[in-house]
């Protein structure tokens, strides 16, 4: 039996789409449109053309760009070809992206612009990279130089080689930064990510009406797979974003009719604190979903009030399960509001102790999960593979609690990952910065409560004896050497840290005591 006739890849879906609903606006963004069947077209001829330029099955590409029609056509044109994609936030510094370069192996590059300056930076760093790929933006801008163009691979008239392709291939590695220094990958197969696809279509109500805006970085599995992805598998209409300033999104909301739109919980408050808000017709917007972090439940109540039509949704996940495991929906965000939710369709989520028992409800215990939606594993990482999926279950890594009703409140991370903007901070990797400082004795760095940053990166420091340091100075230090994102935005000087009898830090009680406190 040919291998095509059964088979189900990101790169089918689009295909299907455009069969059924060949007229239809598929992609805008900027000056550009397609409907489904030019965007499908286009996504195999760019497919071929990669192909020429030695791109094949299980190839990694890495991707290190804003959001553009021209991410989007290479998503779908990676599926095709059996390539893998390797997403990189562009908000790493050169050494970060570096990391993630040479740990996936790979040759090609993509990027835009804007960001070709820090792709070529990274890619001398010791790097596989032999080609970069120079993908359109949003606004009109000329190819870089030295680049293979979009447009050319786009013209390609070859026919798509045929490709053993299966839906247990890798279709994307999503880097995901881990309590450890170094990133690990998360290898997700086509069947994973489909299957995440169907979860969120039917939880999150996502469909073939819905005008939806794509703001959120794509290279975040976030907005690429629980929005984007399941978007085009229904057939919906897809307006596309780099920026997600209120004084972008706002006007494009309201003249684009908007019906369903993703935000990190800061871009939510933003929206609310814009004086454009009450100016805008949002009469459309129908659907409203946040992720990312918990939103703070004063700001629920605020959405609820101000924008009254909009129906919430709150997505809850890990890069790890293709991201999404649990959902609470709209007629749940006043009645639980700050909680989770309940495992979606394809997943089921346990709350155990350390021997994998069930904890009693309102006990703290590991939230661990199974579900077709999981990675294989981390690429070329059997240790921490293993640890993930000890016991037979994939563990999480944060802290929860059940009520009886089976819903689900992360109370913490047991890793102490701190989610600022919607990114994630491992504070060992801020911390193990902070240590190169020589006046630093100790340092513990936690998340607290910020109304911008939904939880600030917080370092609180003890200095040896006899040295001065001020908190400006670590500051820079740490802007200087890491993504700008990871950076204390308080710090605070202490005399000596919380630990308990065994000398292991107490964060928790660090957290508490500066809760309430301004910063030093």
């Amino acid at each position: 039996m040919h291998h095509a006739i059964r088979r189900q890849t990101i790169g089918d879906i689009l295909r299907r789409t455009a069969l059924r609903l060949p007229d239809k606006p598929a992609i805008h963004c900027g000056g550009t449109r397609w409907t489904y069947a030019e965007f499908d077209a286009l996504a195999t001829r760019l497919a071929a053309g990669l192909a020429q330029h030695g791109v094949g099955h299980g190839d990694r590409v890495a991707v290190l760009a804003r959001n553009s029609h021209g991410f989007a056509a290479l998503r779908f044109a990676l599926a095709r070809l059996g390539a893998v994609l390797v997403p990189i936030n562009f908000m790493l510094k050169a050494d970060e992206a570096a990391y993630i370069l040479r740990h996936a192996g790979a040759r090609m590059l993509a990027t835009d612009g804007g960001l070709a300056e820090l792709a070529r930076a990274a890619a001398k760093l010791d790097t596989q990279v032999t080609d970069f790929i120079w993908l359109p933006s949003e606004d009109p801008d000329e190819p870089a130089p030295g680049m293979i163009s979009f447009h050319d691979l786009a013209a390609c008239t070859a026919p798509l080689p045929d490709a053993p392709l299966q839906s247990t291939d890798m279709a994307q590695i999503v880097y995901t930064s881990g309590t450890e220094s170094t990133p690990k990958g998360a290898m997700m197969t086509h069947d994973a990510v489909l299957w995440e696809y169907v979860s969120a279509c039917l939880d999150a109500d996502i469909a073939e009406k819905d005008v939806v805006l794509h703001a959120l970085p794509l290279y975040h599995c976030a907005q690429l797979d629980v929005f984007f992805g399941p978007a085009i598998y229904v057939g919906a209409e897809n307006h596309i974003t780099s920026k997600p300033t209120p004084d972008n999104l706002l006007p494009m909301m309201a003249a684009r009719g908007i019906t369903s739109f993703f935000a990190a919980p800061t871009v939510w408050i933003a929206l609310l604190r814009s004086p454009l808000l009450e100016r805008t017709d949002l009469s459309r917007l129908a659907k409203g979903y946040y992720g990312a972090s918990i939103m703070p439940v004063e700001v629920i109540k605020e959405l609820a009030r101000r924008l009254p039509l909009v129906r919430l949704w709150n997505l809850y996940g890990q890069t790890e399960i293709a991201p999404l495991a649990t959902i609470l929906g709209p007629d749940d965000q006043l009645r639980k509001p700050g909680s989770a939710g309940r495992p979606a369709l394809n997943v089921e989520t346990r709350v155990v102790d350390d021997q994998m028992r069930n904890v009693a409800v309102g006990e703290v215990g590991e939230i661990v999960h199974r579900s077709p939606h999981l990675m294989l594993g981390y690429f070329h990482d059997d240790e921490r593979t293993r640890a993930a999926f000890h016991g037979d279950w994939f563990h999480s890594g944060d802290l929860g609690v059940i009520d009886e009703e089976g819903y689900i409140t992360v109370v913490d991370r047991k890793k102490d990952m701190i989610k600022t903007g919607g990114e994630n901070v491992a504070s060992r990797e801020v911390e193990e910065m902070i240590y190169r400082l020589p006046q630093v004795s100790e340092a513990a760095v936690i998340g607290l409560p910020d109304p911008q940053w939904v939880e600030a990166v917080t370092a609180v420091i003890v200095l040896k004896a006899g040295q001065e340091l001020t908190g400006q100075q670590v500051i820079d230090h740490c802007g200087a050497h890491m993504a700008r994102f990871k950076a204390p935005k308080r710090v605070i000087f202490a005399d000596a840290l919380p630990k308990n009898p065994s000398g292991k830090l107490l964060k928790r009680q660090l957290r508490q005591a500066y809760m309430e406190s301004p910063a030093a």
